[in-house]
């Protein structure tokens, strides 16, 4: 029903896919000159999708601009918790309770108040690495220091948790707060009920607060079931819960993020930090609403199409690429690739592709914080025959550099 093979013209559209990449991966401006055209690069970076959101959502969101007014708006009645809460039910076996409820704009912006509201400017915040780089921008900004606790990696590309890293950071006197990925971006994994409840122990052993990031727990490999945190800490009252359609949908753009919050002076403050006064987006609202209420049958096969580009990609290194490592991950649209064989310790192989790919993706320390070097990222959410271009010019480029 959904063609996923479909290439989308986002041009002319201000996406930071097409026209803010010198920006954020290069912290460069226009005159940062490639040897290829804008148009020409096979973009395999940033974390939103190549593919067409669902036209049902589409559908639900004409019927809203045909209403013609967009005041300012609430969630002021029970419609779009019970779309909600419907979702988790369904996906998760999991009852959201309403009052616990919060809305943020996105998830990062939720972080950085998150941080500025727990934290004072003593106390540290404990992150595994390598980690999504914006839980180390929210303590960047809020003048907090992070304490990096490494997963570990067997030989097939396989992460686990270092619980004996993790409990000597959670030990730290000055320790305050975890933000902890579930699913983990960017290695993919699905934490099973065992290394939850290993974490959620020495959480609650230091009394610490756990932020959990669930961003990613709807893009996960057909098969598979999401465990949010939420319900192996059952009662813990210093819990967070952040989730969105955004990611899963390819909504990002509009901007409306689900924060659960069980402790209800800590919810009470967040709501009162809010910069935007308790207002949302009317598209954002119905978007996100018609994605829980009507998006499931495009959810299904998008996932199913996602799990052949995973082998796709697979496949393809084994074939040309043997030396790198790489295991299908559990969960998200992102590849996570060990190239180190191919690779010296201090190439920086986001500009290597760049410039002698044209492929633009990102990797390494300094932006997944640590842990990450001669590792890349590639988004896979898009058609395949993009990712066949994207990873022919990838081999071609590294076979002659290693020639």
């Amino acid at each position: 029903m959904y063609n996923f093979d479909e290439i989308i013209d986002r041009t002319h559209t201000n996406a930071l896919n097409t026209d803010g990449f010198r920006g954020y991966i290069f912290h460069a401006g226009p005159e940062k000159k490639f040897p290829y055209a804008d148009d020409e690069f096979v973009r395999m970076w940033v974390a939103d999708m190549e593919f067409a959101v669902a036209p049902e959502i589409c559908d639900a969101l004409k019927a809203r601009i045909d209403r013609r007014i967009f005041g300012y708006t609430g969630v002021y009645d029970d419609d779009y918790y019970q779309s909600f809460a419907k979702w988790c039910r369904d996906h998760y076996d999991w009852d959201v309770p309403k009052d616990e409820l919060t809305f943020s704009p996105g998830i990062i912006p939720a972080l950085f108040q998150l941080v500025e509201t727990l934290c004072q400017k003593d106390e540290r915040v404990i992150i595994n690495t390598p980690s999504y780089g914006y839980f180390a921008h929210a303590c960047e900004y809020n003048n907090v220091e992070f304490l990096s606790s490494p997963l570990k990696r067997d030989d097939a590309g396989h992460f686990t948790m270092d619980l004996e890293n993790f409990e000597k950071c959670c030990a730290d006197p000055k320790a305050k707060l975890v933000i902890f990925c579930n699913p983990h971006n960017p290695t993919g994994r699905m934490w099973t009920t065992e290394e939850l409840s290993a974490v959620a122990e020495i959480v609650e052993k230091y009394n610490l607060w756990i932020i959990s990031d669930e961003i990613h727990c709807d893009l996960i490999r057909a098969g598979k079931k999401h465990i949010p945190m939420a319900k192996v800490m059952t009662e813990y009252k210093k819990l967070i819960t952040c989730m969105s359609a955004s990611k899963t949908f390819n909504m990002a753009g509009l901007q409306f993020s689900n924060i659960i919050i069980r402790d209800e002076a800590t919810r009470e403050e967040f709501k009162a930090a809010d910069k935007i006064g308790g207002f949302v987006n009317p598209l954002s609202l119905v978007g996100q609403k018609a994605a829980y209420d009507v998006g499931g049958r495009w959810h299904e096969e998008m996932k199913k199409y996602l799990d052949g580009n995973f082998h796709y990609l697979k496949e393809f290194l084994e074939e040309n690429l043997p030396k790198a490592v790489m295991e299908i991950p559990e969960a998200t649209y992102l590849a996570w690739v060990d190239l180190s064989a191919y690779f010296d310790k201090d190439d920086d192989l986001p500009s290597f592709f760049a410039y002698k790919a044209g492929v633009l993706l990102e990797g390494g320390d300094a932006l997944f914080v640590g842990n990450a070097n001669r590792f890349i990222r590639l988004n896979l959410a898009m058609p395949r025959s993009i990712i066949e271009t994207g990873l022919k010019r990838m081999r071609d480029a590294i076979l002659a550099k290693n020639a």
